[in-house]
């Protein structure tokens, strides 16, 4: 059950020539998650909680927690099919409530603990979510809402599971096990449906960007958050189905200092840490008695400065990933098996098809310009939630468009340029901003940096960059404008530069572009 999907390490193109899928009739995230591991060893480690006092979940400890919760979850009329929203910080009760729901037939719908009544509003009564688990924060976010489908408010911290366990259902691996909601960085936040298969659909990503996960002693972090499909599917699932300890913490605001002391005190050797934590523990010196020996990044580019860094000051790749909501972990470019070109997205993950296409789905030859398509996944998502034309509009000729762009460096390799709808349109020129911020964030004096198209008479836009740079001379404008205009292009180089506090992000930590051009 707990197998491998790629047996061993090999160079990139080996591994995909003898890749195959192999996804079972039925399956059920919860049971190979949880269930199988705790049969086979009830007393192996399974969740580390730092969420509080640090406690030691096993096995055992997770699927009696789980069956007793599905119990309160069967007598208060859950079943299958039915969404219930899961709206906790990162602690072992959030596993807890996800295998439960699962093992009912019903859906887990994971929100983040940031969001405010509006957003919560907006997603629980889309949803039709019947039942919420939550602690006593989150309850009170919602305690105000008009929610005639919600009939079940559970207090994660007040649940009785002393009553009897329920009885797992059967599962086939195409029904639905989870439904995420887009951040919404353009437009309405959708609900993307999941089915118990995308589990698998990660693993072969997750082994082989973590350079042959898993490895005996292995432990895993990520700060981000489980509501997250990086922090939840990139990682913490797949620690879960491996039997490798999983630590559960997130910082409230995430901290350098506490996030190394974290990894040096529990051994940590895998992470997946975002871009922007990444930033922030380059600015901190790194410990002695770290024990990593691979990281997983994803949602922004990196660039070659953080590249750089995690191979000269922690010894250790960091990998980059791609992939969306919708269809994750479907490229990724890995130190181990890859001739890794920083600043690109790698190679399609074995078993997985990517095509950069033009608008007519046609593919664009080398050197081209064009939209993310991917097919072969079984990551790939059912559907958007009572949303049919966006879920046709997803799709075209048999392959998911992302609404990325690309472009093709020839070998199967990738360059991210923008979402479509970043793109920056300037005297004719079509822009993306993510090379120029990469350019950008490489100057010392730059924190963090966000590039958009700002409306002007005569070129119809002007690239504008929003830079966070606390130690900042008079002269700095002018510097990184010249920076930019040296290092790509004078037609990419910002015509001006705001120096700001911060950036505007999602709960996901992706910079929203949108807000900076509306404001």
């Amino acid at each position: 059950m707990h197998r491998r999907t790629i047996p061993r390490l090999a160079p990139w193109a080996e591994m995909r020539a003898a890749f195959r899928w192999d996804i079972p009739a039925r399956f059920n995230i919860a049971a190979g998650c949880c269930d199988s591991r705790a049969a086979e060893e009830p007393e192996r480690v399974a969740i580390v909680d730092l969420s509080a006092e640090r406690r030691v979940w096993t096995y055992g400890a997770l699927k009696d927690a789980s069956d007793r919760l599905a119990g309160v979850l069967a007598r208060a009329g859950v079943g299958r099919g039915d969404r219930v929203a899961i709206l906790l910080p990162q602690r072992a009760e959030v596993m807890v409530a996800h295998f439960a729901v699962m093992k009912l037939g019903a859906v887990s719908l994971p929100l983040f603990t940031l969001f405010g009544p509006e957003a919560l509003d907006y997603r629980l009564r889309d949803s039709g979510a019947v039942a919420v688990i939550a602690d006593a924060e989150g309850l009170a976010k919602i305690g105000g809402l008009d929610l005639p489908a919600l009939n079940l408010r559970l207090d994660v911290d007040d649940w009785d599971l002393s009553g009897p366990p329920a009885v797992a259902v059967e599962t086939t691996a195409d029904d639905p096990a989870m439904m995420i909601y887009t951040s919404g960085t353009t437009g309405t936040p959708k609900g993307v449906l999941h089915a118990h298969r995308f589990l698998l659909g990660h693993l072969p990503c997750v082994e082989t960007a973590l350079e042959g996960f898993p490895v005996s002693g292995d432990v895993g972090w990520t700060p981000a958050d489980w509501a997250w499909i990086g922090g939840l599917m990139d990682l913490a699932l797949p620690c879960l189905w491996f039997g490798v300890p999983l630590v559960a913490k997130r910082f409230g605001k995430f901290e350098a200092e506490a996030a190394w002391h974290l990894m040096v005190g529990e051994g940590v050797t895998t992470a997946f840490l975002p871009p922007t934590a990444l930033k922030l523990l380059r600015r901190s010196e790194a410990p002695p008695g770290l024990r990593l020996r691979a990281v997983l990044s994803g949602g922004e580019a990196l660039g070659s400065g953080l590249l750089t860094w995690g191979r000269e000051t922690l010894g250790v790749p960091i990998n980059e990933i791609y992939g969306q909501t919708e269809c994750n972990l479907v490229m990724a470019a890995c130190a181990g098996t890859q001739d890794v070109t920083p600043g690109t997205l790698g190679r399609p993950v074995p078993g997985i098809e990517v095509e950069v296409q033009d608008g007519e789905g046609r593919p664009v030859a080398v050197g081209g310009t064009g939209e993310i398509c991917t097919r072969g996944s079984p990551a790939t998502f059912l559907r958007y939630w009572d949303k049919p034309d966006e879920t046709e509009a997803k799709w075209r000729n048999g392959w998911l468009r992302t609404g990325d762009l690309g472009r093709v460096e020839g070998d199967g390799v990738i360059t991210y340029v923008s979402r479509d709808d970043d793109v920056i349109t300037s005297a004719g020129y079509r822009i993306g901003p993510t090379e120029i911020e990469t350019c950008l964030t490489a100057h010392p004096a730059v924190v963090m940096c966000a590039v958009v198209g700002l409306p002007d008479v005569a070129r119809g836009e002007v690239v504008t960059a929003f830079v966070v740079a606390p130690d900042r001379t008079e002269t700095l404008e002018a510097e990184l404008i010249g920076w930019v205009r040296a290092r790509l292009s004078p037609h990419m180089a910002p015509r001006s530069v705001r120096f700001v506090e911060g950036l505007p992000m999602t709960a996901t930590g992706k910079i929203l572009r949108r807000a900076l051009r509306e404001a």
